[in-house]
C-alpha cells in the first residue's frame, strides 16, 4: 500500500503497510539512518524524530498515523542547527548512538521555549537514554544553543 509522508520538507512515496513503525520505514525505504533503533518499545529515545515539531518515538509510531504530518529527521537539520553547533562545540558524544534523538528533543525544546529552566531541560529530555553518560555534556549544550539565541 503506497503511503505519502513529508520527510524533511520534501514528500516520499512509500510502498508499506499502515501499521509499519516510521524508523524502519525512514532507515529501510527512504535511507534516512540517523534516527536508531534502541529498545523498540518508544523507552530509549534512540529513535527520536520531529512530527510536526514535536519529538515522537519513531519505533513505535505507524506511518498510517502520519497523513499531514510534516517529520523532521537529524538529517534534516542540516547539521549547522545551534543544537547541533553546540553538540559539537562542548563535544557531547561518545559513541554518538543515543545523539540523533537526544538533538531532535533538544531543538523542540527551545523552539517550544527560547530560554528553558533546569526543570524544562530535565522534562524535555526525560526518557531518553545515554549507555556512555554524556547527560552533563548534554544538558551543558543545550544551555550553550539557548544562550547563542539570547547573543
Amino acid at each position: 500500500m503506497a503511503t505519502s509522508l513529508e520527510i524533511n520538507g520534501r514528500t516520499v512515496q512509500v510502498e508499506a503497510a499502515p501499521d509499519t513503525p516510521l524508523l524502519w520505514v525512514l532507515r529501510d525505504d527512504v535511507g534516512l539512518t540517523g534516527s536508531k533503533f534502541g529498545c523498540g518499545i518508544g523507552q530509549c529515545g534512540a529513535c527520536t524524530v520531529l512530527a510536526d515539531g514535536a519529538p515522537v518515538r519513531s519505533c513505535s509510531l505507524p506511518i498510517g498515523a502520519l497523513t499531514g504530518v510534516r517529520i523532521t529527521t537529524i538529517e534534516g537539520l542540516g547539521g549547522t542547527h545551534p543544537v547541533q553547533e553546540a553538540w559539537v562545540k562542548l563535544d557531547v558524544p561518545q559513541c554518538g548512538y543515543c545523539q540523533s534523538g537526544q538533538i531532535l528533543s533538544a531543538v523542540a525544546l527551545l523552539a517550544s521555549k527560547a530560554q528553558p529552566s533546569e526543570a524544562d531541560i530535565d522534562a524535555a529530555m526525560d526518557g531518553h537514554i545515554c549507555r556512555c553518560g554524556a547527560y552533563q555534556r548534554i544538558r551543558a549544550a543545550i544551555r550553550d544553543a539557548a544562550a547563542q539565541a539570547r547573543a
